[in-house]
């Protein structure tokens, strides 16, 4: 789905943004993204395979999960995912809308739509495991800005934040090994304005580097 006319607005004068020297850099970031994407991609299927079942068997619908998110440019795509929630959750959030009154980002400790099964595929992240798929697409890469859904966008404040969309959003990214959903909607922004306005392969690498612990740890996971 393309973005609408007042999105264009904000996100069309960043899009003419990225300095043409980082074009090599940026095309070895996509070559890292390919190339290591699909073997993680290929060690990972037995993985994802028995969870899969496992989420098949412990409650009802299907084992993966597609969902929309805006990525750069504000360009929609569907991000595939382990489903962690029972049949039905879309019609429980409008119960849930009060707890994020002032919130860009909706996420909730003790979510009653996770399943048991749920819980723990998102504590230990393993649920992201099949974004891989998105990577190797090109709709996303390892590591980036965390792809928003279309409502957080409505509420995210306009300006110079709406540079995160100038990378291609990722699977772990700066705030995801910062903290995760401890941080405040202001930290997680700005941490992503700082992951696009100092981003390198280094900063990528190191990012990597910290996301097995931040994983392990499940620090900040709901």
């Amino acid at each position: 789905m393309a973005p609408r006319p007042a999105e264009l607005e904000l996100l069309l004068p960043l899009a003419a943004a990225p300095a043409d020297e980082r074009w090599l850099s940026l095309a070895a970031k996509r070559a890292i993204d390919v190339v290591l994407g699909a073997l993680l991609l290929v060690l990972a299927s037995p993985l994802l395979l028995a969870l899969a079942l496992v989420v098949r068997w412990t409650s009802s619908g299907p084992s993966f999960f597609w969902q929309t998110r805006v990525g750069r440019y504000g360009e929609r795509f569907r991000m595939l995912k382990l489903r962690t929630m029972r049949a039905g959750a879309e019609s429980l959030e409008e119960q849930l809308g009060e707890q994020r009154a002032s919130s860009v980002f909706f996420k909730i400790d003790q979510d009653p739509r996770v399943t048991p099964i749920g819980r723990f595929l998102r504590r230990s992240s393993l649920d992201e495991l099949p974004q891989l798929v998105n990577v190797l697409r090109g709709e996303m890469s390892l590591v980036g800005p965390r792809p928003v859904l279309e409502r957080d966008l409505e509420r995210m404040p306009a300006g110079r934040c709406r540079r995160r969309f100038l990378m291609r959003p990722g699977m772990t990214g700066l705030w995801q090994v910062s903290g995760r959903s401890l941080l405040s909607d202001e930290d997680r922004l700005r941490l992503d304005l700082e992951y696009v306005q100092t981003w390198s392969l280094r900063v990528d690498g190191g990012i990597l580097v910290r996301t097995l612990p931040a994983v392990v740890s499940a620090r900040g996971a709901f």
